[in-house]
């Protein structure tokens, strides 16, 4: 079911590695001139190009693009009791997590009289992506949302495909999660065009452009993303999930099974690796995902992930390699069960979540674990972090000299624009001390 990479007896440079580990075949790229004409749709015609491109990939004609307020309503105090109590208590605790993730003002004092300060700016207004493909996702509604709010942005919209199934309406149990978490600016549109329809905004929906654009999506979504880049921000070009676990003989062969399958669940394009440096240990976890993946729902789904060319059982001698190889990997979701949890996340640099031990499953971060998981995909993990709070600030810093301060530092600003060349930068400074 898993392809085998066997690195025993080895030790491959990071570029080496790089070359090793499993990809899903996606290319953005290939997508991006596509995407790139549903936006200009979207950008001349507005509303117009919405509702035809919903009819073309959605397969239904909203009734209304923008959700109206008594929608949002209605679909809130329609959620099943234990739906909604799921949602708030999820809400709770990212709202905790997420506040944490605010960095204090600080102000530096370099002399008298000369200051700066670094604040962190909320952005204005952000465009929140909920996709609607395989299946409905109130917790990345929660995920988007909660760290936006955490952060003080002020205007808040969220976007998320019609549904066939609910007469071209975005799906309830979204408006619904979108309507406890106060937010009135709801749209049924999706793909790229929904993507365009943020950045560059549509006047006859009272649309405005937005300064930032997060979510997951597809291909398409992030190829839309970034053909938009530049226009306004973007938080990541999310592709399909991954997961990798580091595992050794004192894991539990089914733990790891399952969570192997529960991300496989998503996608065929899905990526489950394991890496271990015991052989046994992955006989049985082979084992137990032949068993597992038959008795669960989306079984061909897994399947065909597990056998992906993004799918692997690795072998290492140690697991200062299986952290080597991680970190070449940069995964989305780390798993660490092994004996010594320590001495192996010393050793990891590059994971866009880690989960620690047998009782943290990258499930319990999908919805009630506090975190984020809006994380980045791909390999994007090697240089790039998930959705926090932080996404939504700018840092800033505001700088306060007086008179004197400026006085003293005017001989090095003197000698460094005069070698550069630009002496009118030095000027900028004498101009003020003319009278002496």
């Amino acid at each position: 079911m898993l392809r085998t990479i066997d690195l025993r007896g080895t030790r491959p440079s990071t570029s080496e590695l790089l070359a090793l580990v499993p990809r899903a075949a996606t290319d953005v790229s290939a997508a991006l001139e596509p995407a790139r004409g549903l936006i200009d749709d979207v950008r001349e015609r507005g509303e117009a190009a919405l509702v035809e491109q919903a009819e073309r990939f959605d397969r239904v004609t909203p009734p209304s693009v923008r959700v109206p307020a008594a929608e949002l309503a209605a679909a809130r105090d329609g959620l099943a009791p234990e739906i909604r109590d799921a949602i708030e208590r999820t809400i709770e605790r990212v709202r905790a997590a997420s506040a944490a993730q605010v960095p204090a003002p600080q102000r530096t004092v370099l002399g008298a009289g000369a200051v700066i300060e670094q604040r962190w700016q909320p952005v204005g207004r952000v465009g929140l992506y909920v996709p609607g493909g395989k299946a409905v996702y109130p917790s990345s509604v929660v995920m988007n949302v909660v760290p936006a709010q955490v952060a003080g942005v002020g205007s808040i919209a969220l976007a998320s495909p019609p549904q066939a199934e609910h007469g071209g309406r975005v799906h309830p149990t979204i408006a619904g999660a979108a309507a406890l978490l106060g937010i009135t600016e709801v749209y049924a549109m999706g793909g790229a065009g929904a993507i365009g329809a943020f950045a560059h905004g549509v006047p006859g929906l009272g649309l405005e452009p937005v300064q930032l654009v997060t979510g997951p999506g597809n291909v398409y979504v992030a190829a839309a993303k970034r053909v938009v880049q530049g226009v306004t921000g973007i938080d990541a070009e999310a592709g399909p999930t991954d997961i990798l676990v580091i595992a050794d003989a004192a894991a539990d062969a089914d733990f790891v099974a399952a969570d192997l399958i529960s991300q496989a669940e998503h996608d065929e394009l899905a990526a489950a690796v394991l890496v271990t440096d015991s052989p046994e240990f992955a006989e049985r976890v082979l084992e137990r995902l032949a068993t597992r993946s038959t008795a669960t729902k989306h079984g061909d789904r897994i399947h065909q992930a597990l056998s992906g060319a993004q799918s692997a059982l690795v072998h290492v001698d140690d697991l200062e390699q299986a952290a080597a190889f991680a970190n070449a990997f940069g995964p989305e979701h780390l798993e660490i069960q092994v004996r010594d949890v320590d001495a192996v996340l010393a050793r990891v640099e590059n994971a866009g979540a880690i989960f620690v031990g047998p009782y943290s499953p990258v499930s319990l971060g999908d919805y009630a674990a506090g975190s984020n998981h809006v994380l980045p995909t791909g390999g994007q993990a090697r240089f790039a972090a998930g959705l926090s709070a932080a996404t939504f600030l700018r840092p800033q810093q505001v700088v306060r000299y007086d008179e004197q301060a400026l006085r003293e530092v005017a001989p090095v600003i003197a000698a460094l624009s005069n070698e550069e060349d630009l002496p009118a930068h030095g000027e900028a400074v004498t101009a003020r001390f003319r009278a002496e």
